[in-house]
């Protein structure tokens, strides 16, 4: 693996996951509890024994490129790396990134480098387990100039991805991004027979999406990129070479999650409380690494927590907590309930000086006062929860935007930093 370059895109606005990307951007938000979404393809490629990784950001990126140069630290005796490639004005290019091949295209300097044969482009927010090695060793054994991983799925699921079609082969024939045309629809469905060539069980599937992660040889991208000035791989570029150059599919058939959206989000955190989670955090033999942050043990005092995950450096007392994830640091009070909601936790314990002051100010503290309720809820970092304080959209409103909280498809979102005055009820 030694001839292949990882690139992680970073660097989108992430408007849809608002206001959780309000200070940071889409792959600095925090996962389970301990992690960053961009963790994962970092944890995936270091898995696949790949570690010459460039980060592209952009947009909100300070606590990103924190978190990445606190985390991920290589000794003098690897030739790996994790290089962040920030947008920035050059000679050639005083615009900011235009899309994803844009951001490729604005950092190829970086990549065209003695020995590099390879180069494997990757999302920074999606969730999932991959051996990158396999789809690298099939872009060769096919021959492949350009690979694109897909992941077989139902036809109602069309609407919101890019979808290919494929020949006996693997070749890949036709694509559409986001089809809504009913017969262009049918055009693209395959028979249970394609799927099975593959290894994989049609399931009721009959469509294959694209999970945008691409393996490019690096000439080819290198003339691909400069044949034309369209800025983005899904919309403009993989539809535009299909016959121009030997594009094939690689077939993944375990769980991914685009965390785009809230509500992606939420349920994707809600999940990895579950008994048998889609996403394994607990293989020990693919780790998910992180900044280590060297928190002591959480406190758990008279507590009754159900299916929930508690983060390190916690203190808890006498709580009730089901089927939630709680952040590091979190600090929650006595006789408070928590359902169906992820409490971020915090950056730091306040010092007693701070305490005095927040009192003065009759500012609640960092963390969730006593007696109060948050039942389906997202609760972001450095949060001020007073006593008394209900958090639960009883109204069912699916949009709201409010002072110091907001709703976003159903579900209540405290921003980072937001104060909550003791007796409160949203």
């Amino acid at each position: 693996m030694d001839n292949v370059i990882s690139v992680i895109l970073g660097g989108g606005r992430g408007t849809r996951l608002y206001p959780l990307t309000k200070e940071r951007s889409k792959p600095a938000v925090p996962l389970a509890g301990k992690y960053r979404l961009i963790d994962i393809p970092i944890s995936n490629c270091l898995n696949s024994c790949l570690n010459k990784i460039y980060v592209l950001t952009q947009f909100n990126s300070a606590s990103l490129h924190r978190h990445i140069t606190r985390a991920y630290k290589f000794d003098n005796f690897s030739r790996g790396f994790i290089e962040i490639l920030a947008a920035t004005q050059t000679t050639d290019s005083m615009n900011w990134y235009q899309g994803t091949a844009d951001a490729v295209r604005q950092n190829l300097r970086f990549f065209n480098q003695p020995n590099i044969d390879f180069v494997l482009i990757l999302s920074g927010d999606q969730l999932y387990r991959m051996n990158y090695q396999q789809l690298i060793k099939e872009h060769i054994g096919t021959g492949a100039e350009v690979t694109v991983s897909v992941l077989p799925v139902e036809r109602k699921e069309a609407f919101h991805l890019g979808i290919l079609k494929i020949d006996e082969q693997g070749r890949v024939i036709d694509f559409f991004e986001k089809p809504k045309d009913e017969k262009v629809i049918d055009s693209l469905s395959l028979s249970a027979s394609v799927f099975d060539r593959h290894g994989v069980s049609a399931k009721g599937r009959t469509l294959l999406a694209s999970m945008g992660i691409y393996v490019f040889n690096l000439d080819v991208l290198n003339a691909v990129l400069k044949e034309t000035g369209k800025s983005d791989f899904g919309k403009d570029i993989i539809p535009e070479i299909i016959r121009k150059r030997r594009l094939f599919a690689h077939f993944f058939d375990g769980y991914w999650e685009d965390i785009g959206t809230i509500k992606s989000f939420y349920e994707a955190n809600l999940n990895l409380t579950s008994f048998n989670p889609r996403f394994n955090l607990y293989n020990e033999k693919l780790p998910i690494y992180t900044n280590p942050l060297f928190l002591p043990g959480s406190i758990i005092n008279d507590c009754k927590v159900t299916q929930s995950i508690i983060s390190d450096g916690c203190i808890i007392n006498n709580a009730e907590i089901y089927n939630s994830v709680i952040g590091i640091r979190s600090i929650i009070g006595k006789n408070t309930v928590i359902q169906d909601s992820i409490i971020m936790g915090a950056d730091y314990y306040e010092s007693e000086p701070n305490i005095r002051a927040n009192s003065f100010k009759k500012i609640p503290n960092i963390g969730i006062g006593d007696h109060s309720r948050i039942i389906g809820a997202i609760v972001d970092k450095n949060v001020h929860i007073g006593e008394h304080v209900r958090i639960e959209n009883t109204k069912k409103a699916k949009e709201l935007d409010a002072e110091n909280y907001m709703i976003r498809d159903s579900i209540v979102i405290v921003p980072k930093g937001s104060v909550i005055p003791s007796h409160t009820v949203i």
